[in-house]
């Protein structure tokens, strides 16, 4: 089966040799983010910079998406494993060897469905894009393409992945695999250390050894869910 490889792929420029370079990074204040974004009067407000988010405004920074990415966790209709309920049907297609022109506005409805239930699913973000790009819609290719950058931006900003203490924050298991990809990488295991999802990678493949994700969020989330049962 032939695997379509998308545009956002192409676009970020980024290499192994990341890791081997010093990188700033802010371990994310969830407290204060909490606080942030349920302050009407704040910059941060969540709905007001969820909606500057869902309609491509090109001035949020890197703080705005920190706040918009780490801050989602708080929201009720979070869940650290969403499954699209068109995920089905979103499969048929990019799994096919080919998609048909006359398909392309239907799989942008489906795309769009999924992420007004959870805006940062990088997946369907991902293949929006490509369907756009077919398209010839490249304004709106580029939208959703400069989106899910910052997304990747603001998890990036989170840690450098070297140890659990300092690993790439995320909310959705499915985003390390994101991450993984971007920089084709490939684990070879994968196991849980302390909070973090440690990706183990072949001995001497790449320039380092493994990479560590904080899933304090996602395992707190677990919890709740133990709980509720």
């Amino acid at each position: 089966m032939k695997k379509i490889i998308f545009i956002l792929t192409i676009l970020l420029l980024v290499s192994n040799n990341t890791f081997s370079q010093e990188r700033s990074y802010t371990i994310p204040d969830y407290n204060s983010i909490k606080k942030n974004i349920a302050d009407k009067s704040s910059n941060y407000y969540y709905p007001k910079l969820l909606e500057r988010m869902t309609s491509n405004d090109s001035l949020l920074s890197n703080e705005d998406y920190r706040h918009l990415y780490f801050g989602y966790v708080f929201d009720p209709k979070y869940s650290a494993y969403f499954t699209s309920p068109d995920e089905k049907k979103l499969r048929e297609y990019y799994q096919s060897e080919k998609i048909n022109e006359k398909d392309y506005d239907k799989i942008i409805k489906l795309a769009e469905h999924s992420l007004s239930l959870f805006p940062f699913d990088l997946r369907q973000m991902n293949f929006l894009a490509y369907i756009y790009h077919l398209k010839g819609d490249e304004v709106s290719a580029k939208n959703i393409s400069n989106r899910f950058h910052n997304i990747i931006g603001a998890i990036m900003s989170s840690g450098n992945g070297e140890k659990c203490e300092t690993g790439f924050h995320v909310i959705s298991v499915s985003h390390e695999y994101v991450l993984l990809n971007l920089f084709e990488l490939q684990n070879k295991s994968q196991s849980l250390v302390g909070n973090c999802d440690y990706m183990a990678f072949e001995k001497g493949k790449y320039k380092i050894d493994g990479m560590y994700f904080s899933i304090e969020k996602i395992l707190a989330s677990e919890m709740k869910l133990f709980e509720g049962k």
